[in-house]
């Protein structure tokens, strides 16, 4: 009876040290995403230094802008938004999926009043909405379009679902393309095949084929990776680089860290959609195991990967460590993966939670946004910016998944 009582005692410590381990992640997490909810006003300021809740307040001759990053249209904000319903589902907390509601509602509710004065010919600094007005590239659309695809499947709004038509009309029929299908920009030289273009890209595909039931997004989505794989994969190296330029048939000098990100995120996100029996699924996965596996031997001491992810003496960046502690973690929860990798998200974690994640819940050493170039030290010296928002998202998406890892895997005694 005493042996039994003791084993009983030592499997309640277990559990509650799992418990305690989980409750420290997710107060990480929650610090980072209060943040976020405490410091998005969802109002605009204008040129008179008055504050405005909505575009109806604003008076004629005043010129408005946006109040703060975090209540903008922008590609980072689409990112924050999934992973702001991704922790709300989580954790069954409102708070986050009310946060990417609310954003998208602030949009759609006040950018009329904005394409109307555009129409009028006014002429605008830092237009209000004007990704949203004036889709040009994939950056207009892609991510942000992936998140009001997330917020359209529980707000069934007519004009959001006019929105993802119209993003899926670009997409498919309008962005500019190689002769062989691969999504491309007419910048900086034409045609330029980004890395990050593969995130601006298909993990808006992938939902589109989800809610549509049309194939034929999953298929781009799918040709797609093998495009960008094809272009950009560096075999020496195992790793990707930045850019390929079309017309120089040449690859980009860096191989820089939140490309290689992008380039991760989109294929889980798309696995995270991809049918189970889709006959591309496991040519996905090995696709993002190949990247695991390279991009695993650059892993600093630290857990946090480098801004160029093969120069040590690069800085170590959040969003692109994010990103893959995200991917990893992701691969290993849903079986994509073997579970002894695990161990390469949880040291990156490790990281972040020591050196980048602040008491306050703001981030450290973010690359701000980046374009290409040809000489390798434009990447080293990128600037970083506190609390940049291309980390915000990754960085509540890495602490979902080390959360989901440690609840369902109690260690051995």
């Amino acid at each position: 009876m005493k042996k039994l009582i003791l084993l009983c005692l030592g499997l309640a410590m277990v559990r509650l040290g799992i418990a305690q381990d989980n409750s420290a992640d997710a107060a990480v997490v929650k610090r980072v995403a209060d943040y976020v909810v405490a410091h998005a006003a969802f109002k605009f300021t204008g040129d008179n230094n008055q504050t405005f809740n909505s575009s109806k307040e604003i008076p004629a001759g005043v010129q408005a802008k946006i109040s703060d990053h975090l209540s903008e249209w922008h590609y980072p904000n689409g990112v924050l938004n999934v992973a702001m319903v991704d922790l709300g589902n989580y954790l069954k907390d409102g708070k986050y999926t009310n946060f990417a509601k609310q954003h998208i509602a602030f949009a759609f509710d006040n950018y009329p009043y904005f394409e109307a004065l555009s129409k009028n010919g006014t002429k605008y600094k830092g237009f209000p909405f004007n990704q949203l007005i004036n889709t040009k590239v994939l950056d207009d659309c892609g991510s942000m379009g992936a998140s009001v695809i997330d917020v359209y499947n529980t707000l069934k709004r007519a004009d959001y679902k006019a929105y993802i038509d119209k993003a899926a009309n670009h997409i498919s029929k309008i962005q500019e393309r190689l002769p062989d299908g691969t999504l491309c920009r007419p910048g900086p030289y034409k045609w330029t095949l980004w890395g990050d273009d593969l995130y601006m890209s298909v993990p808006f595909l992938a939902r589109m084929g989800k809610l549509s039931g049309d194939n034929k997004y999953f298929d781009d989505a799918i040709a797609q990776v093998k495009h960008f794989t094809h272009y950009l994969w560096d075999e020496k190296a195992d790793l990707y680089v930045h850019y390929y330029y079309e017309d120089l048939k040449r690859q980009g000098v860096a191989h820089w860290g939140r490309a290689n990100g992008w380039i991760m995120l989109a294929k889980v996100q798309l696995l995270n959609n991809l049918p189970a029996n889709h006959p591309g699924r496991n040519e996905v996965i090995a696709d993002l195991t190949q990247q695991i596996l390279g991009v695993a031997k650059y892993q600093a001491a630290s857990g946090l990967f480098h801004q160029v992810l093969d120069r040590t003496d690069s800085y170590t960046e959040t969003s692109c460590t994010a990103m893959f502690v995200y991917s990893i973690a992701r691969a290993v929860n849903e079986g994509w993966l073997d579970k002894r990798y695990i161990t390469i998200a949880e040291r990156g974690w490790e990281g972040l939670v020591k050196e980048k994640i602040q008491d306050d819940g703001q981030l450290k050493d973010v690359c701000i946004g980046t374009n290409t170039s040809a000489d390798l030290s434009f990447y080293y010296n990128r600037p970083t910016a506190l609390n940049d928002f291309h980390g915000l998202g990754p960085v509540i998406e890495a602490g979902i998944e080390i959360m989901r890892y440690h609840a369902n895997n109690l260690p051995k005694k």
